[in-house]
């Protein structure tokens, strides 16, 4: 979040990050109830990127600011969908049926150059989305009456971002597609 505009909408993701910063402060005793109150109203009526960010400046940066490092997608049914500016933890754990998920990482937000996913998928669909610069490894899934369908794995030399699928698929696919 601290390097876009200030004036950029902010989103619902956006608010419930900073809303957790702010537990987590109130936690270690460094605002009283009074300023978490305060501060927690204003985190949930802020507008803008700028807004959210005056809440913080006056805390330490703390691992819930800087994005977690495990995402658990647990769904039956239905679809699960990551997309927009969304910062791309360094592990995500995928146990789905009957189930579409989809992952695009056209304007996510990367801090690592690898990113493992762990799959336990049964009848559903994974779809990745991304550019050139992203080299998908499916050497550690395992397949049952599954179907993998990726683009040629001509990448640039140093790819931005590795994706490693490890896991069992059954009865699913793995798409990819490019922007």
């Amino acid at each position: 979040m601290s390097n876009e505009p200030p004036g950029l909408r902010a989103s619902h993701e956006d608010r419930d990050r900073v809303v957790d910063v702010l537990r987590v402060a109130a936690g270690d005793g460094r605002l009283s109830a009074e300023e978490l109150d305060s501060r927690l109203e204003s985190a949930l009526s802020a507008r803008t990127l700028g807004e959210l960010a005056e809440l913080t400046t006056d805390l330490p940066v703390t691992p819930a600011m800087k994005g977690r490092d495990l995402l658990v997608v647990e769904q039956h049914g239905g679809k699960y969908v990551r997309d927009g500016r969304w910062s791309v933890p360094a592990r995500i754990e995928l146990r789905t049926q009957l189930c579409r998920v989809t992952f695009d990482f056209s304007h996510a937000v990367t801090t690592s150059d690898v990113l493992r996913i762990e799959t336990d998928m049964a009848h559903g669909k994974l779809v990745l989305v991304g550019s050139s610069d992203i080299l998908i490894d499916t050497d550690g899934l395992n397949l049952t009456y599954s179907k993998l369908k990726l683009r040629s794995k001509k990448t640039a030399d140093d790819p931005r971002l590795r994706i490693e699928l490890v896991g069992t698929l059954v009865h699913a696919k793995v798409i990819e597609k490019r922007r």
